[in-house]
């Protein structure tokens, strides 16, 4: 025989036919899953507001506006959360400052490029010796003139053979 037959002729005397339901949600049963249910949105609510003030806190440096990405979150709950995650910043603060660490080795290599070698006086590209200490920076291609880097073996501009150079001509004049 189908359950529902039973539970029918067993609450046949009773004029209510979902007298079952109602006494479901009468039980401690249904007091428990409720009491859980707001113990869950609570642990929740405040699981969002830490996580908030965990990841503000990696992105922002300003103190009052950290209070206010917490307070939103803390506040609102997860659409505080939703909200913080739009208008945060995109990078975190480490990632920032070797952001800018990085920027700042990289402008202070490209002025040590433009400097004599040896007594750190700034110089052009184009010049052959330094105008302060006359120290011989680069020489020029003995076919078209042209300033050549220590460095290189051949020529860019007329593609002579420039290794055999005399090592002296980087001395002073």
């Amino acid at each position: 025989m189908p359950h529902w037959i039973i539970a029918a002729a067993a609450s046949s005397d009773s004029t209510n036919p979902f007298q079952f339901v109602t006494d479901f949600f009468k039980s401690p049963t249904w007091h428990f899953i409720t009491l859980m249910f707001y113990f869950l949105v609570v642990v929740l609510w405040l699981a969002c507001a830490y996580w908030v003030f965990k990841d503000a806190r990696r992105r922002i440096d300003d103190k009052i506006i950290l209070t206010v990405a917490v307070l939103t979150g803390l506040v609102f709950g997860p659409l505080g959360l939703i909200i913080y995650a739009i208008v945060r910043p995109p990078e975190l603060l480490a990632d920032r400052d070797s952001r800018e660490l990085e920027m700042q080795m990289m402008e202070q290599r490209i002025q040590e490029e433009s400097r004599c070698s040896f007594c750190k006086t700034p110089v052009r590209d184009d010049y052959l010796v330094c105008p302060t200490c006359a120290r011989r920076l680069r020489s020029t291609c003995a076919q078209c003139g042209k300033p050549l880097e220590p460095s290189w073996r051949v020529c860019p501009y007329c593609e002579a053979d420039v290794r055999g150079a005399p090592a002296a001509a980087y001395d002073r004049l």
